[in-house]
């Protein structure tokens, strides 16, 4: 059963267009306030079989905030709304954006060819990781546009093709930050820690739920200062930068994730390039 959506956070219409994005591992932003509509329960939406993010501008216009994946086809992308029962398609079209490579040399093959008992480890870290990307609470974030989670530049960005000692490997789903080891780490937006773990590729991670599908991954921290269930401020310091998993130096990864999909963190910071 779906969760009852509260919606006691406004955005501004322009601030909530500024995510649009339509790309592979972009945003896609969508008013879907139908007319006729009165006082009727919100809207929600699904895309490719799961909830969508709705955030209520102050005037009253409700839009969907859907996040892409880096997977995602460029064609025709289908949304589908249900407004006081009854259910409409919105179409929208994802753009092409071409991504650069980048090579990282490890100075072992350790994260790269994994023995049998490395691989049995990743693939039941990675089950407790999806479980997390997927969850769906009904409290809208506090805040749409995100704080960087840390002061200091970035080094890796979304969407990197990446070679791990010459072996192709998934793409960057998140950006890196150049800070140093000891570097406080903070929630981005107010929300619940989810999951806490020391794993084989993130090292020391954190995963805060901020609502509506909207996740945060941090991982590669020297210390975890906060437990699953504990609900955090905006703000609030959830850790310290480290290097610890499949790393070549300290820095802070950081993902952002939407309706189960991987999106680029630069779109919520100012920071996207097209």
């Amino acid at each position: 059963m779906a969760p009852v959506l509260t919606h006691a956070t406004s955005f501004s219409a322009e601030q909530l267009k500024s995510l649009h994005q339509p790309v592979p591992g972009g945003v896609a932003v969508l008013d879907i306030t139908g007319t006729g509509q009165g006082q009727t329960p919100a809207p929600t939406a699904r895309y490719l079989n799961k909830p969508v993010l709705v955030a209520r501008t102050d005037t009253g216009r409700w839009f969907a905030i859907v996040g892409i994946p880096l997977s995602a086809p460029i064609e025709k992308q289908e949304l589908e709304v249900s407004r006081g029962g009854k259910k409409s398609i919105e179409i929208f079209l994802i753009r092409d954006k071409k991504y650069r490579e980048q090579r990282i040399t490890l100075k072992t093959n350790k994260h790269v060819d994994l023995s049998p008992e490395d691989l049995a480890r990743y693939e039941r870290e990675k089950k407790l990781q999806d479980d997390a990307y997927q969850q769906f609470s009904a409290q809208s974030p506090s805040n749409i546009l995100l704080d960087r989670p840390v002061k200091g530049p970035l080094s890796s960005p979304f969407g990197l093709k990446r070679f791990f000692n010459d072996q192709p490997r998934a793409p960057h789903s998140g950006l890196d930050f150049a800070v140093p080891t000891g570097t406080p780490v903070q929630s981005p937006a107010a929300g619940r820690v989810i999951l806490v773990g020391d794993y084989f590729f993130n090292g020391k991670t954190v995963f805060v739920d901020h609502g509506q599908g909207m996740i945060s991954m941090f991982c590669h921290l020297s210390t975890i200062d906060v437990k699953s269930g504990q609900q955090l401020a905006r703000g609030q310091i959830l850790g310290k930068v480290g290097a610890t998993g499949r790393v070549t130096g300290a820095h802070l990864h950081w993902n952002v994730s939407l309706n189960d999909a991987r999106v680029d963190p630069a779109i919520f910071i100012g920071m996207f390039t097209s």
